[in-house]
């Protein structure tokens, strides 16, 4: 399986969720890792999955982000399993929102389906650390996703 994750972060937690993402995605096969600034273009040659993740801020993506998924030709995600996370406060969605609810619907809206909910991995205040566990969340999140992936091999691949 090869994986490219392209993220944000400000405070270093997205990237720490990242790091623990690709630990994990490693066992299966490649992953390469992308910082959302260093991505225009963004090459998926050969990529079975996609994941975005960046911080929540304001409610919403970060802007390297929305402007990543403004730019990204739908066709070249078409035959990719995608999926979105972001790192956000430990409070209520529906007070703080959810960067990974907003990419995934954006990208819904260039018929582009998720391969799992979003996920969120939260922080303990604004500059972080993250909460206890939630590196092992991250860990058990991306097997998900490549159990996900090999179930749906056909249909992405």
């Amino acid at each position: 399986m090869n994986t490219v994750i392209v993220y944000d972060t400000q405070f270093g937690n997205t990237e720490e969720v990242v790091q623990a993402i690709a630990e994990t995605l490693h066992n299966y096969g490649q992953v390469r890792t992308v910082r959302v600034e260093h991505t225009h273009p963004l090459y998926l040659d050969r990529v079975d999955l996609l994941i975005l993740g960046c911080p929540t801020q304001k409610r919403n993506a970060t802007l390297h982000m929305l402007s990543l998924l403004d730019y990204i030709p739908p066709a070249s995600l078409s035959h990719l399993a995608v999926a979105c996370f972001d790192t956000r406060l430990d409070q209520p969605q529906w007070l703080v929102g959810s960067a990974a609810e907003r990419m995934t619907r954006k990208l819904g809206k260039k018929d582009i389906s998720r391969l799992l909910p979003p996920e969120s991995f939260l922080v303990e205040g604004m500059h972080g650390p993250l909460k206890e566990g939630e590196l092992g969340r991250a860990k058990i999140w991306a097997g998900m996703l490549h159990e996900q992936v090999e179930i749906g091999q056909g249909a992405w691949g």
